[in-house]
């Protein structure tokens, strides 16, 4: 049986429930109040679950891209809710994965200056990253993720039988996350769920561990520092260089495999440098590898890659902020100036270093 998990924030606490039957409920009940915002896929794989709801008078159904979290459909998106009469003292529903947390995330940070929101994450991913953190990121033409707020939903349901109808990648991108967490907490727990790879994918209650616990690491850090000024920075390890990743490839390649391929890029360009011992590299790069395989071919221009580089957003003014193992493997915040020997180093391994 899993605890429910209450996390603390600005706003009060909110609370993470692991409930299989709580989309069916959601259904059954009175929906006066609600207005629902659902990833179309989502909507068409749980049409019985959601049945009362798809008919409902104030559903959205949008399909979960980069485009839709723009600035520019955010009117469209504000339009409908207010010809459907929302209030101050309405709810936002959020059903789907990470696009639909920020588009319901934002508009509840903005609209009518504030409303409540629940969320019902339906992919690995959000169940066992996004979820917590308050965070919402939107875009703005292309540059990716450029507004956000700090806006945590008053209660989240997670149905981890809804994983068994995500795709491979998707699965896998998930795992991206979770490993990222767990390299955060230390190389034994980064150990453990390496361990337990292929286990995971095949034992539903441990994948459910898992994401339980990788909730539980998240939850301490993001109560320390919640608006990301200082000690959350480190949740950006495999981040920098995945977004690049991301903008290079043309979002090819799905984010949480991105972030698994930036978390090893990370520990081969701090090994390069010598910030960390030789052996950090090697040791992790099996298991990450393991799951940015199949994309590992996928070609990433180089220059392409350090243009997106330079332009992100947590960079100062003259040095990139990265996060990468230190001498003793610990995940820390590095300031590294992004000079041709940086630039050479991430040649050498977008050629050859993140192959097996």
């Amino acid at each position: 049986m899993f605890e429910r998990l209450v996390i603390n924030s600005h706003r009060g606490e909110y609370t993470v429930l692991f409930d299989e039957d709580a989309m069916t409920s959601l259904n059954s009940g009175d929906l006066s109040g609600y207005h629902f915002i659902i990833d179309e896929k989502v909507a068409g794989l749980y049409k019985n679950e959601l049945e009362r709801i798809a008919l409902y008078k104030s559903v959205l159904i949008i399909e979960a891209n980069e485009e839709n979290k723009s600035l520019d459909r955010l009117p469209y998106y504000v339009k409908h809710l207010v010809s459907h009469g929302v209030r101050r003292n309405h709810r936002l529903v959020a059903i789907g994965g990470g696009v639909i947390q920020d588009i319901v995330c934002f508009l509840a940070a903005t609209l009518l200056r504030g409303v409540k929101w629940f969320f019902y994450p339906t992919t690995l991913l959000a169940q066992a990253d996004s979820c917590i953190g308050s965070k919402s990121s939107i875009n703005v033409g292309k540059i990716k993720n450029i507004l956000g707020t700090f806006t945590p939903p008053e209660q989240i349901y997670i149905c981890t039988h809804v994983l068994k109808t995500l795709e491979e990648d998707e699965i896998r991108s998930g795992i991206g996350e979770m490993l990222k967490v767990h390299a955060i907490d230390g190389p034994e727990a980064f150990d453990r769920i390496a361990s337990d790879y292929e286990n995971m994918l095949a034992d539903f209650f441990l994948m459910k561990n898992y994401i339980y616990r990788s909730l539980e690491i998240k939850k301490a850090i993001i109560e320390l520092d919640e608006f990301d000024k200082g000690p959350r920075n480190i949740m950006n390890y495999g981040h920098s260089f995945g977004h690049a990743i991301e903008s290079a490839t043309n979002f090819a390649i799905p984010h949480g495999i991105a972030v698994s391929i930036g978390m090893d890029m990370a520990n081969f360009i701090a090994t390069r440098l010598k910030l960390t011992e030789e052996g950090v590299y090697e040791h992790m790069h099996h298991t990450l590898w393991k799951n940015f395989a199949d994309f590992e071919k996928i070609e990433i221009p180089a220059n392409k890659f350090l243009s997106a580089i330079s332009k992100d957003k947590k960079n100062t003014d003259e040095k990139l902020r990265l996060i990468m193992p230190d001498r003793n493997g610990k995940i820390a915040m590095h300031l590294y100036p992004n000079d041709s020997l940086f630039q050479k180093i991430c040649t050498d391994y977008l050629v050859s270093g993140r192959l097996a």
